[in-house]
């Protein structure tokens, strides 16, 4: 394979746009099999983003085999003979026991936008196989308010268009609004003073009407990148969202408050209730006697009798001094005119 004959794939290329990805693959597998003659053209393998890819290649080999990026053949990635493998590039490697079998496969441990494109594989400086990595576009979804800016980011170095739909079918509102090349930024007029090139595409003051898919596509080859879903919202329809939610909440607290208010009175009383009842068991029970006691003796202050000559005249009456220095205290203090 020589570089005139991949350019002759190349200039074949814009055949394929607007046909199918299946119509799209088949195309350019005819193309890459008139250009390389007899060399193996694999499908394309196709891996979600940090993926590991395997890039198949089915070929007796009793040299040297090595797997290389197109535009760099003298710089191997990793590479095989009859003793053993060797990983010349960090992140690529040959299993030796395949390659004995005839199983030529590069791995790709972590496979990136910047990995993507066409893979050789030689065996004694022959070309055998040819496999184009892809990597499956990344889905975004946003979702955002009227005035915020939205940002689409460029995950490779290439050319890439940014393209509008408004309804996620073609309409007079679609269309590429924007083209980024290395540092350059072009947009239609009605984007320019709106659009800069910061971490990515960022388009200022997003509007409801902005609401649709925005696709970041490779200029070249027209291999999607990264599509985002978005929707923007608008802002009164979002104040009157979120006030009704903060007025639920409001209800809800105070509504709770109260009722739990009421709740902790009721109990409380109820916990009162039975330790007062408690209490004047308790009292009763040791309290009682002397109680009674103390006020036979105030009775009897009130009547005008000398307690102690009660109890002269009976001396077994029961009645003891301190008993009645209480009494005569007791009847004082509730009488304080006497």
């Amino acid at each position: 394979m020589t570089h005139t004959s991949r350019t002759a794939e190349s200039q074949y290329r814009p055949f394929s746009s607007g046909l199918t990805s299946n119509d799209s693959h088949l195309r350019q597998t005819e193309i890459a099999e008139l250009c390389f003659g007899s060399e193996s053209v694999n499908g394309p393998v196709k891996v979600k983003l940090h993926d590991s890819a395997t890039l198949p290649c089915s070929e007796r080999c009793s040299g040297l085999a090595r797997w290389t990026v197109f535009h760099k053949r003298s710089d191997p990635l990793a590479e095989c003979d009859q003793t053993s493998c060797r990983s010349v590039k960090e992140g690529y490697q040959m299993i030796h026991d395949q390659y004995l079998k005839g199983n030529l496969s590069l791995i790709i441990t972590d496979a990136d936008f910047s990995k993507r494109g066409w893979y050789t594989c030689d065996c004694a400086s022959k070309d055998i196989c040819d496999v184009h990595l892809q990597i499956e576009p990344l889905n975004t979804t946003v979702e955002m308010m009227a005035g915020e800016s939205l940002i689409l980011r460029v995950d490779v170095s290439d050319a890439v268009d940014v393209i509008y739909n408004s309804a996620g079918t073609p309409g007079p509102s679609s269309g590429p609004i924007c083209t980024v090349d290395g540092p350059s930024l072009q947009c239609k007029p009605e984007y320019t003073q709106r659009s800069s090139l910061t971490s990515g595409v960022e388009l200022r003051r997003m509007a409801p009407s902005d609401s649709g898919v925005y696709t970041v596509m490779n200029s070249r080859n027209k291999e999607v990148i990264h599509t985002y879903t978005v929707t923007v919202q608008d802002v009164q329809q979002s104040s009157i969202w979120k006030d009704g939610y903060q007025k639920g909440n409001s209800d809800g607290y105070q509504k709770g408050s109260e009722d739990g208010y009421r709740n902790g009175l009721g109990i409380g009383a109820g916990v009162f209730g039975v330790i007062a009842l408690a209490l004047g068991v308790i009292l009763g029970m040791f309290a009682g006697p002397r109680v009674r006691h103390l006020m036979g003796l105030c009775v009897q202050t009130f009547r005008g009798e000398d307690p102690s000559d009660r109890k002269r005249g009976n001396p077994s009456g029961g009645l003891q001094a301190e008993d009645i220095e209480s009494g005569v205290a007791l009847a004082r203090a509730l009488q304080p005119e006497l």
